[in-house]
Parts: C-alpha cells; structure tokens; sequence
C-alpha cells in the first residue's frame, strides 16, 4: 500500500490505474500557465463512500473558507469536519481520473482521463526530460481511446 508520506494515510491512485486502461496514454508537463483542473485531484474518502476532505482552487476555496463544519487544512485542501466515519472504516486519499475537456469525439478521442502521478514519477518523468525539479511544473498524464 502507498502511503501519504505526511499522514501516513493510504493513497490510492485511481487515476492512473484508470489512465493505463485506455489506447493511448500522452504526458504533458505543464506551468503555471496551464488552467486548473475542471475538478478536484485528491479526495479524502472513507471505506464508508463518506467524503471527509477534497482539493480546492483559488476560485473554490469561497465556498469553504470560513464555513461551518470546513476546516482549510492547506490553501489547496478542505476537510470537513461534520463528516464522521462508520466505525472500523479506512480514510483513504483518492486521486481520481479527471476530465480533460480539450480532448474529446470531435478530435478522435473517447473515454478522455487525465491523473496526476505520484509525486516519485513526476519528478522522475521531469528529469528523464532535462527539466529542473520545481514546484512550479507538474505533469499530468492524458489517457483516451481512438474514437
């Protein structure tokens, strides 16, 4: 099991199992520049389906900030405090699949899923291509079936 090295809490990257299952699979390394992702990267979910925590962007973090049963633990992540596990369930983070609109039937694709790797590949993926290691460039895998 992959652990969240801060927490120690599992971490279950969905994602790229998700990503592997498709025709082709591309890797993009992105900036700053490159728009956020049209939904959240990493959930905090219970074995119960309970959702306890999500990512957040600068443009969603209004509706959590100062709210009620949401505690910002980081300015990306929220967790939500009146969310209370069944007891004996497992907390894990899940790194969905995650859409990837510019991709899509009327450019041949189908079945589009984009994910983030472990921050391990990531890095890796970035020296295999000469880049520096900084926080400010990530890749993201972009996986789709030939329509």
């Amino acid at each position: 099991t992959v652990t969240s090295p801060g927490t120690g809490t599992a971490v279950n990257n969905i994602g790229v199992t998700e990503a592997l299952k498709r025709d082709k699979v591309i890797c993009i390394i992105k900036d700053p520049r490159f728009r956020p992702p049209p939904e959240p990267t990493v959930i905090l979910k219970c074995s119960d389906g309970q959702i306890l925590g999500v990512e957040v962007f600068p443009d969603t973090q209004d509706q959590y900030i100062g709210k009620e049963g949401c505690l910002m633990v980081s300015d990306g992540f929220v967790v939500f405090l009146d969310v209370i596990p069944t007891e004996g369930s497992n907390e894990a983070f899940i790194m969905p699949p995650v859409s990837f609109p510019e991709l899509n039937e009327s450019n041949g694709c189908k079945n589009v899923v984009s994910c983030s790797p472990a921050p391990t590949s990531d890095k890796m993926i970035r020296e295999y291509k000469g880049l520096p290691d900084d926080a400010k460039l990530a890749s993201i895998l972009v996986a789709y079936d030939i329509a």
